[in-house]
């Protein structure tokens, strides 16, 4: 049974995410997870202007996903900071290259999940999420997120991010703020339901 967690990030909050989120789906028996990153579409000269390039090597090593890799797997996460209550447009590009596994039905019946960030408590990681969900349905994915036997949904003593339909990390509007522990717990919370619901199909 595999696992594909498919993210972008800019500044390495998505990529610590993606990274609990496939140690969660790890746990599960028989669960095989890689790790890929979306294809950039910001040049050096954009990515150094923005102060990400030093933040990315981080993630350098994680292979780029291309489009027809998707079909290979039980279930794909997604992770995606917000930009203006959507997806970054990195993934927006990439999910605009799958309309052949669209055509041929390659992803139906695939499990698929979304996780998010954003700079702030308020700041669309929700509406990204239920957004992304659309292209997953169209696709013919069966939607999973974070039910709330995840005890880091309620928690309530501290900032932090979390929703029912993915995990989620708030990054501050200059990036200094990194996931907390409570959130790379949901994240890890997801990966390791989907797996479980995806292995469920696949027997």
């Amino acid at each position: 049974m595999k696992v594909h967690v498919v993210f972008y990030s800019t500044y390495g909050h998505v990529y610590q995410m993606a990274e609990a989120v496939a140690d969660g789906a790890r746990e599960v028996a028989g669960a095989e997870v890689s790790l890929f990153q979306v294809p950039e579409t910001l040049t050096e000269v954009v990515l150094e202007k923005m102060g990400a390039k030093e933040a990315r090597k981080a993630f350098a090593d994680v292979p780029v996903i291309e489009p027809k890799q998707l079909a290979e797997a039980d279930a794909v996460i997604f992770g995606t900071p917000t930009r203006f209550g959507n997806m970054a447009a990195q993934m927006r590009s990439f999910l605009d290259a799958t309309g052949g596994l669209w055509k041929n039905g390659s992803l139906v019946g695939k499990v698929g999940s979304v996780f998010a960030s954003t700079a702030t408590q308020h700041g669309g990681q929700e509406t990204t999420i239920t957004s992304f969900h659309t292209t997953l349905l169209h696709h013919g994915m069966v939607i999973v997120g974070v039910p709330y036997s995840c005890a880091g949904l309620t928690v309530m003593d501290e900032i932090t991010g979390g929703t029912p339909y993915g995990a989620t990390t708030l990054a501050k509007d200059d990036g200094s703020r990194m996931p907390s522990e409570n959130e790379l717990s949901i994240a890890k919370f997801q990966g390791k339901h989907v797996a479980e619901i995806a292995a469920k199909l696949a027997s």
